[in-house]
């Protein structure tokens, strides 16, 4: 067994197809002075016809997996129009005298050794956009082919140094099994197409691998654990065989329950509702049974892409979901950039911290033309269905009033260009900063909603970066202090008479249940993976003795005891696996 990066979840059983490196061997060809012109002019001929192949490419993934992914391609028309990487290509034709393929391999040489010295996971993954981009462009200038995949005969697992986006546009979904690259991680442009695709893979492997994998080898890669098996044994065939069998017949059971309410035998009615970043995320989501969007992460729309969104871009995309919602609420936060999420077009200050920094609405109150930009498509798609608005990060009353100040200068500004909007908006706040749920009785008196989010909650209140392998440990989000905090946030709300939902990954684990039924929360929002798992845990809980189950973790004193008390009685009724009818649950 190889232990690897789980980038993308699931397993796979298959023959692996080993795709060949796409490097071009590039001689080293001079020109005479009297022929740079031609030269130029083949650049030039080969970034048009470049262009136009990653607009094709761009318009047919958007087809396949939606607009978010088709962004990345946008990011790849930046490079060819960036000044830098094309004044290093011109540079080199003209003091060197180079051929354009020569100058631009050695651009791309050049500017993947600077981005791969860089102590930067992200800048490192960029790097391979460099890479697909200059032998696209090499490919036109050679007159090379492109490597072409399989044909559409026997699925196979796909094995790869690494894989460009423009690779895995062509990809048949029903036909890959899972991908294996030696190098990438979870933020990877072929992992976040890969999820998007539902293909699970395995990245991370190059220093990792004591054997070369043939086409032909049988492989098992478990994208849930980042293990990959060469050749295995037949005791390892059978164990996971049988793991995707449960899994095939697990998810049958329980997509079964999509239309299925959300209510306990005894009566205690939940709202699930999905976090989204993409359209294309939305209709999984309500496939799997979400009543709306809890959270839309609208920070996705400005990744990938070589410029801000405009306010049509984001109107058009905040209405299709507005309107597939019907009358399910679509809570959309406003921008959340900074911390671990960066623009390559809007760089960031270098900080000591920051995720205590400069990000989310400290950077929508300092940039107010972002802001209203995105406001106003906000609020344009609130004249299509229930949209909610959420501020994240918000710390204090002043940055409230800030914000809504802004808001109304946009309502103002929408009015006189005639345009539609709901006056009456709900607007709420994320509770993820200590503070916000140390003001949580006045944050309520202003805000129309609250939404808890636990991730960022449970690091800010326990000092912990989860991410720091160091400490990782100490990341709980059971602990009594993140529990009091909770109580405190929604008691709050209650008392102001405005709803409270939770919208962190406490939300999505199952041993939270008893926990939102003794402090009253009944709407809880996750990724559409979860929801279903989570709808069929709450059919099979008895409210009353969850509700003492939660009232007990509020007592205990240490993590380890409420997690142990969550644990057992998550463990109790893991026996049952039937699923339920709609009787059932009434």
């Amino acid at each position: 067994m190889i232990q690897g990066i789980g980038a993308a979840a699931g397993v796979a059983i298959g023959r692996a197809f080993v795709l060949p490196a796409w490097e071009w061997d590039v001689p080293d060809r001079r020109m005479e002075t009297i022929d740079l012109s031609k030269e130029f002019e083949r650049l030039h001929e080969g970034i048009r016809t470049s262009k136009h192949e990653i607009e094709e490419i761009k318009n047919e993934i958007k087809e396949m997996v939606g607009t978010e992914e088709s962004t990345i391609f946008d990011a790849h028309l930046a490079i060819l129009e960036d000044p830098v990487f094309m004044s290093e290509i011109r540079g080199i034709i003209e003091r060197q005298y180079k051929a354009a393929e020569v100058a631009v391999k050695e651009a791309i040489d050049h500017f993947v050794t600077m981005f791969d010295l860089l102590d930067d996971e992200y800048m490192k993954e960029r790097a391979l956009d460099i890479k697909d981009v200059g032998n696209r462009l090499l490919k036109h200038l050679l007159g090379t082919p492109d490597i072409t995949l399989p044909a559409d005969t026997q699925p196979y697992i796909l094995v790869a140094k690494e894989l460009s986006p423009s690779q895995l546009v062509h990809l048949n979904p029903n036909n890959v099994l899972g991908m294996v690259t030696m190098i990438g991680g979870k933020t990877s442009h072929s992992a976040i197409m890969a999820r998007a695709l539902g293909i699970p893979l395995v990245s991370g492997l190059e220093q990792k691998m004591d054997q070369t994998i043939q086409t032909g080898d049988l492989l098992i890669l478990d994208g849930d654990a980042g293990s990959l098996f060469i050749d295995p044994d037949k005791e390892t065939v059978k164990k996971y065989t049988l793991v995707l069998e449960k899994q095939r017949r697990r998810k049958e059971q329980l997509q079964l329950l999509a239309a299925e309410e959300a209510i306990t035998p005894d009566g205690a009615r939940f709202h699930l509702a999905g976090n989204i970043s993409s359209q294309k995320e939305f209709e999984l989501a309500v496939k799997h049974g979400a009543q709306g969007v809890g959270l839309f992460r609208t920070e996705f729309l400005y990744m990938d892409r070589a410029e801000l969104p405009t306010e049509e871009e984001q109107y058009e995309v905040y209405r299709k979901v507005a309107e597939k919602a019907g009358n399910h609420p679509v809570v959309i936060r406003t921008l959340d950039i900074g911390g671990d999420k960066q623009l390559e077009y809007f760089p960031l200050p270098e900080e000591d911290n920051p995720f205590l920094g400069y990000r989310a609405i400290r950077i929508s109150l300092d940039r107010q033309d972002m802001f209203k930009t995105q406001l106003a498509a906000i609020l344009r798609a609130s004249a299509h269905g229930r949209v909610k608005i959420m501020y994240p990060m918000i710390s204090s009353l002043e940055e409230l009033r800030a914000a809504n100040e802004i808001l109304h200068e946009v309502m103002q500004d929408l009015g006189k260009r005639g345009l539609s909007y709901d006056s009456n908006i709900p607007v709420g706040i994320m509770i993820e900063v200590p503070a916000a749920a140390a003001l949580a009785d006045l944050l309520a008196e202003e805000a129309d909603f609250f939404s808890i989010g636990t991730n960022d909650l449970v690091q800010y209140v326990l000092a912990v970066d989860r991410m720091n392998e160091k400490i990782a440990h100490m990341y709980h989000p059971y602990h009594p202090a993140v529990l009091r905090l909770l109580r405190t946030a929604v008691q709050a709300a209650n008392q102001a008479g405005i709803p409270v939902s939770v919208c962190g990954e406490m939300a999505g684990d199952e041993r939270s249940i008893p926990l939102w039924l003794h402090l009253g929360v009944n709407s809880l929002s996750m990724s559409p993976q979860a929801l279903l798992r989570i709808k069929h845990r709450i059919l099979h809980t008895e409210a009353s003795h969850a509700r003492s189950v939660g009232q007990e973790c509020f007592v205990m004193k240490t993590s380890a005891e409420i997690e142990e008390l969550l644990n057992q009685y998550a463990a109790s009724l893991h026996h049952e696996d039937t699923v339920p009818h709609r009787s059932a649950a009434h």
